[in-house]
């Protein structure tokens, strides 16, 4: 078609404007297709921070107050539970798991959590990812700690070094417990999550600082003593017998298992207790903060927007500075129409090409900042083609570009020869 060769060629011509235009629309369509992207796997990947657990259980409080507290350690429970319930309930027939879990202490802010060799074994994350080890081993005895990898890095431990636990959550330490110092002998890899900035230490510690009796070094010779009367049962020396924990998790042979004893969790007569089902109680968080999601497609839409109207800004002053070559052309016997097709199909081409290349810009930042964006903010981001949500977002560009060039267009339908050719320097 000729008017689309030349369309082409014109764009050739002034392909100074055109590019930055085009550079301004690519921009555009890789922010909003990296933003719809992030916040839809954020939306996943919150959903997964904890992955593979069928229920939490804890002191009957709010399901969320409880998410909070013992995933997230964000706030506390006033209660606990009592370790003569935790047994109890997890000697239930279809109980395939459970990782008992202690907080209340903090080390520089960070919190501890005291739990069992389970949790390295069975806690997941994401999309059911195991916890691996960039350094290291599980804790083997009393006074051990395995680190997050956020501690690590923010505090620069490394393996082997000695660090002192304190009594209290955040940065509010009431008493640190200088006689029972821990000796690092692990750091987990990046997940993302709260186990990052999680201090992980035996269960049996917690209890053991806290009674104020013995030393964990005096704690240890003890056990030493008595190795072969434990043979039987070496995890026992890291459990010990607390009297309480914050909270459990557990895993069930059958979903059909969890929900029978989430009920009769609910209904626990000995104390009051609650037990909730993590993914079901993420959503509802989620769905808190939908406000969030609500300002990413606030800001898409902006971006986009901007775009386009700096390419209207451009179509118009790149008019005014053709107004003459129009005239040429209708003095050779172009008609009205004819312009206003050549303006059309030149705001379409590149509407199409600034697509195309922002889309090929959307892959590389995702590529990118993948790996970052997981380790750092634990969002698991998924490279694939193009959704057809996401290529209906590039259609929706494409319509708006094209009416956008409308507007020059309609503009040079109504110039005359008369006008192109009368234009004073």
């Amino acid at each position: 078609m000729i008017i689309a060769k030349l369309a082409y060629k014109s764009l050739l011509n002034r392909r100074a404007s055109v590019l930055l235009t085009l550079f301004t629309i690519a921009i555009s369509v890789m922010l909003l297709l990296s933003i719809e992207r992030v916040r839809i796997d954020a939306k996943s990947s919150f959903s997964n921070t904890i992955s593979g657990t069928d229920l939490i259980v804890g002191a009957r409080t709010g399901d969320i107050q409880l998410l909070l507290s013992s995933v997230f350690r964000i706030g506390h429970t006033n209660n606990g539970v009592s370790w003569k319930s935790y047994k109890y309930i997890t000697s239930q027939r279809g109980v395939k798991w459970s990782i008992p879990i202690s907080l209340g202490d903090s080390h520089k802010g960070q919190a501890v959590l005291g739990t069992t060799l389970d949790y390295f074994s069975h806690y997941r994350f994401a999309k059911k990812q195991n916890l691996t080890f960039n350094k290291g081993r599980p804790f083997a005895a009393i006074n051990e700690v395995v680190l997050g990898s956020e501690v690590a890095n923010k505090l620069g431990y490394k393996l082997n070094d000695s660090i002192v636990i304190s009594h209290g959550m955040g940065n509010t330490s009431f008493h640190h417990h200088d006689d029972n110092p821990f000796k690092v002998v692990g750091i987990l890899n990046p997940t993302g999550t709260p186990v990052d900035k999680t201090l992980h230490i035996p269960l049996a510690a917690i209890d053991l600082i806290h009674g104020g009796k013995a030393s964990l070094e005096h704690e240890h010779e003890h056990e030493h003593e008595h190795e072969h009367e434990h043979e039987h049962d070496e995890d026992n020396n890291l459990v010990g017998h607390p009297k309480q924990i914050t909270a459990f998790l557990m895993g069930f042979n059958s979903p059909l298992y969890t929900l029978q004893i989430r009920r009769n969790i609910n209904q626990y007569k000995p104390e009051a207790l609650l037990g909730i089902m993590p993914t079901v109680t993420l959503k509802e968080l989620w769905e808190m903060l939908a406000i969030v999601e609500k300002i990413l497609l606030l800001f898409s839409a902006v971006v986009v927007l901007v775009s386009l109207l700096g390419m209207l800004t451009t179509l118009l002053a790149n008019l005014s500075q053709r107004r003459r070559e129009l005239a040429i052309l209708r003095s050779v016997g172009a008609r009205p129409w004819h312009l206003f097709t050549l303006i059309s199909i030149e705001s379409l081409l590149t509407t199409l090409l600034g697509c195309l290349v922002g889309s090929a810009l959307y892959y590389l930042v995702i590529f990118s900042a993948g790996g970052y964006l997981q380790s750092h903010a634990g969002i698991s981001v998924n490279i694939t083609m193009l959704s057809y949500y996401e290529l209906g977002l590039i259609g929706v560009i494409m319509a708006a570009g094209f009416v956008i060039g409308l507007i020059p267009a309609t503009r040079a339908y109504f110039y005359s020869l008369s006008d192109g050719m009368s234009i004073k320097a």
